[in-house]
Formats: structure tokens, sequence, C-alpha cells
């Protein structure tokens, strides 16, 4: 058996979607995008999302937004993708990194106002493996010190804080739609806000900072979506709720039948709705295989798995000399991802289950 640790779940309806794009000729940014904009923004419970080309070109946009520059700097968590701290330094601030809560890998609103300063202008939460963070905590702090609230939503459409949608938390919020995401588009990105001042600025900002045709009123970027790839985006959202509760359902199934000891279940914070964008355990040294070595077991069965992420922002050597993040670089020599897309079938998450357990 060959189970992948990630696989798109694209059908013929998004062929169909794309080939009518062909048909139209207008395959650059278009009504099919104005389109994607609206459903997704009211499917987050917020006015407005402005469409772009990758997650990255999210952080990137919405930081722009948001008035990060030069001498700001920017706290975001240690334990998550390169790109939310890069996307600070193409701003041309400095990332400024929080430890993560254990429990939940999320970070820790603690550690986050530990390190505000006077150079502080926005905090970004992610909503790590499809788990919100402690948005409420967070918004809190950012209200007290008057700094912008920005989520990093990448890996988790479709989660809820408390009954609120991720995208509908922060002042701006920042979606991925790359290949192995929840939803995906290929390569993609999407930013929600409530502001009109901020969508305003968005558009600008994606589109070489025009205030009017070839009117150029700031630097921006060409951050734009094509149609084809909001054509798969608006079938990929009509799915996505039936997306995450395949995801649920085979994450509470891991939750009830991965028995070994030595290995700690991922773990939800009350109040927060899960999408499982990952699935990832942590191994202790209760385990009888090293990490490397469990990652080998299940390799040699065809079983997907991956390490997001083995390395800390913090200890990454672009941003050397940043800090200890003791939890973070715990996590990234610990965890250890298993499948948990909607494509792994009862049979598959049965043979994972059984191939991690005989370990023992």
């Amino acid at each position: 058996m060959q189970i992948p640790i990630a696989q798109p779940s694209l059908g013929s309806e998004e062929a169909e979607a794309v080939t009518a794009v062909l048909d139209s000729g207008m395959i650059a940014q278009g009504p099919e995008t104005a389109a994607f904009e609206n459903e997704f923004a009211a499917y987050c419970g917020v006015p407005h999302a402005v469409a772009v080309n990758s997650g990255t070109a999210a952080l990137h946009a919405a930081l722009l937004a948001a008035g990060v520059g030069p001498g700001d700097e920017v706290i975001v968590p240690a334990f998550t993708f390169f790109a939310t701290a890069s996307s600070v330094s193409m701003c041309g601030a400095v990332p400024i990194f929080a430890d993560v809560e254990r429990a939940t890998a999320t970070v820790d609103p603690t550690d986050v106002n530990a390190k505000i300063t006077s150079r502080t202008k926005a905090v970004v939460g992610v909503h790590l493996y499809g788990q919100p963070c402690d948005a409420g905590a967070l918004r809190e702090i950012c209200d007290d010190n008057n700094l912008v609230f920005i989520e990093d939503a990448a890996q988790a459409h479709g989660g809820e804080y408390h009954g609120q949608r991720t995208g509908s938390l922060g002042d701006l919020a920042c979606f991925s739609f790359y290949a192995t995401k929840n939803m995906a588009t290929g390569e993609g990105g999407m930013v929600t806000t409530a502001s009109d001042e901020y969508k305003v600025h968005l558009r600008r900002i994606i589109n070489h900072g025009q205030a009017d045709k070839y009117l150029h009123t700031e630097l921006g970027y060409n951050y734009r979506m094509t149609d084809l790839a909001a054509a798969v985006g608006r079938v990929q959202l009509k799915k996505l709720d039936g997306f995450n509760r395949r995801r649920q359902e085979n994450a509470e199934y891991y939750r009830t039948h991965i028995t070994a000891p030595g290995l700690v279940l991922p773990a939800v914070a009350p109040g927060r709705t899960h999408v499982w964008h990952q699935y990832s355990l942590r191994v202790t040294d209760a385990f009888p295989l090293s990490r490397d070595d469990l990652m080998a077991h299940l390799r040699k069965h065809g079983i997907g798995c991956a390490v997001h992420y083995p390395v800390a922002l913090s200890s990454q050597p672009l941003y050397a000399g940043a800090g200890a993040c003791p939890i973070s670089e715990a996590l990234a020599a610990s965890v250890l991802s298993i499948p948990v897309h909607p494509n792994v079938t009862n049979e598959g998450r049965t043979y994972i289950c059984d191939t991690i357990n005989e370990v023992i």
C-alpha cells in the first residue's frame, strides 16, 4: 500500500471549470477571480477578500497594507513555515520571534506580550497545522498596544475560534491555496479584511501600485490571481467543508487507535475547531525508535510522512542571533506528520495505525 503525505483532491468539476475559462479567452484576472473573492469573503464572514497568486504574496501584501516598513518590528511565531518571517523581511522590517505553546504548537500570547517594544507594528498569529491560535488573547494584546493583528491562516481554511471562522479574527488574514492545502488552486492566496481602507490599499499593492490605469502612486507588485486558478478555487471552496470533515474523521481515528507509548498525539484547545491540514505527533525518548527511524519505518511500508518543521525560525541561518525559543526548538526536533488528507481511506488509516503500533 502506498499512502502519500499529501494529495490534492481534484476532479472533473475542476477540469470543467478550467476548460470554461480557456474557452472564454479571459485567462488572466477577470470575472472568475471577482466571483471567487466574493464567495470566499462570504465563507469567512467578512466584507472583503482580495485574491493573490500565493500565500507568501498574501502575507507580504497584508503587511504592506498595514504600513509595515523599515524600522518596524513584527512579532511572529518561531515555529511555522519560513514565509511568515520572510514576508516581514521583504517589507524591510524585522521579525521578532515569540515561542509557542507546547500543547498546541501555536504562538504563546504571554511571550508575544513580552516581546513588544516601541518599534512593534504588528503581530502575526499562525493557525498552525489547521488549529486556530489563541486569537482572542492576541486581539486583546494588539488592541491594548495599538498594533495590527494579522492572521496567517494558510493552513486553516474553515477553522473556527469560539464559533468564528478564521479569516475574520484579525485586522487582516492571509490564506494559501498551494497544492497541499485544505483547498487548492495549485498556487494562489487570499487576503480577507473587514476594512474598506485595507481593501483599497491591497488592490493597489497587488497591481503594481496603480491607483488608476497607468497611474502608479506607490511601489506595488504583480501579485494578481488568474481566472484559471480562481475557477479551480471556486469549485474547491464548495467542497471545503466536506474535505475538512474527512480530515477530522481521520484525525479522530488516529486519536483513538494510535496506542504506541512514547508518542504524544496533537491536542485541540477548548473552543477551537481544528481542520487538520497536518496531523503532527511528537516522538519522545520513551518511544522505541528515534523520529528519523520511525520515518524510515513508515516509508519502508509505503506511508508518506514529513517533518513540519525541522528548524525553528529563530534558528534559521538568515536570522542568526534572534534569540532562543526553546519550545519551538524542541518541537522542531520531535514532530512528525502522517497522512490525514481526505484521500486517506478507512483501510489506509487502519494500516497507518497498525504500522505505527507494531513498533512496540
